[in-house]
């Protein structure tokens, strides 16, 4: 009784609302934290954009082509393939249209891009892409350096990407980067992070990813954020994207799937980080986040063995160590 008491008092000082208290009771009906809301879990993939466009050595185009069909047939059911961004801003991505020429496409399978403007999206239309992202972020300090303009006109750039898309049947995804942290600023108000997700969904995203792009945020900011987004974005159309800077990630992901998230960006080996935010970290790890759901039973779709196949020819490919601690162990006792 006494720690169902400091539990509830722990929720009540985060301010929690008693909807969000009922979801999170949820998981502990049965098994302690092994039922949740959903059982059914969805894993983006984005470690061939968001893990390669921090690499300093340009990484040869077969080898980006390899990582996604290595990542599709393991049964990652979304890999987010690369970014049609200027090569002046990420010279990495360069190849954009012919790594997605070169990939084989499985049934099934999304294959998303980044198109951060119109000439983005001409890009990535002309390429054959069905799905496209955009990608504001929640404080003019990052918007400035990341994407050279203000938060309103960054939304107006998106209205229009997602108008135009919407017309040529390409599904959109929206992504609210430094929704927990920002380099610049510091901390950032989550109502004022909610509020752009829900500008987001409202202009016709179908999902949208709330960031923690230099991996500051902790369970208690990560609750936080997502009861606000609640206001704004149905629950259902939310996804949680985590870096790993602070080692918080997966207890990040622990409290979104306590409070009903079921979809989570995650990169393989845990590589990556942000090239205009130093000090910040890759994604946190697709097998860690895929060896934690294993433990709770829940459905994600994904082969271990062949993740961890992929795991090893991306790092060997790259000479980098793997970032890994889930793939690292388990590699170690396949040796």
């Amino acid at each position: 009784m006494s720690a169902a008491i400091t539990v509830l008092k722990l929720q009540q000082r985060l301010g929690l609302s008693s909807a969000c208290r009922a979801s999170l009771a949820r998981t502990t009906q049965q098994r302690g934290l092994q039922i949740f809301a959903a059982d059914q879990i969805t894993i983006v993939e984005v470690g061939p954009r968001d893990g390669l466009q921090n690499e300093q050595t340009q990484v040869p185009t077969q080898v980006k082509v390899e990582l996604i069909n290595r990542l599709a047939e393991a049964g990652v059911g979304a890999v987010e393939a690369t970014s049609f961004v200027s090569p002046k801003w990420v010279p990495q991505l360069a190849d954009s249209a012919e790594v997605m020429s070169s990939i084989v496409k499985l049934p099934g399978v999304r294959y998303p891009v980044l198109t951060p403007n119109m000439k983005g999206l001409e890009r990535a239309a002309a390429a054959g892409v069905k799905e496209v992202a955009v990608f504001p972020a929640a404080t003019e300090a990052f918007s400035m350096k990341n994407l050279n303009a203000s938060i309103p006109n960054i939304l107006a750039c998106c209205r229009e990407v997602v108008a135009a898309a919407r017309d040529q049947d390409i599904a959109v995804r929206g992504y609210v980067s430094c929704a927990l942290g920002c380099p610049y600023q510091g901390k950032v108000n989550p109502q004022e992070a909610a509020k752009l997700a829900g500008n987001l969904y409202d202009m016709g995203c179908y999902e949208v990813s709330m960031g923690d792009t230099i991996g500051v945020a902790t369970p208690a900011s990560t609750a936080k954020l997502f009861q606000a987004c609640q206001e704004h974005v149905p629950l259902q159309k939310l996804a949680a994207h985590m870096h790993d800077t602070y080692g918080q990630a997966l207890a990040n992901i622990l409290t979104c799937l306590q409070m009903g998230i079921t979809v989570f960006d995650t990169s393989i080996a845990g590589l990556g980080g942000c090239p205009f935010a130093m000090g910040a970290t890759g994604n946190v790890a697709t097998e860690d986040v895929v060896y934690m759901l294993n433990g709770f039973g829940l459905n994600h779709g994904i082969n271990l063995d062949k993740l961890l196949a992929a795991s090893s020819f991306i790092t060997g490919a790259l000479g980098k160590q793997n970032n890994s601690r889930a793939a690292t162990a388990m590699l170690a006792a396949q040796a």
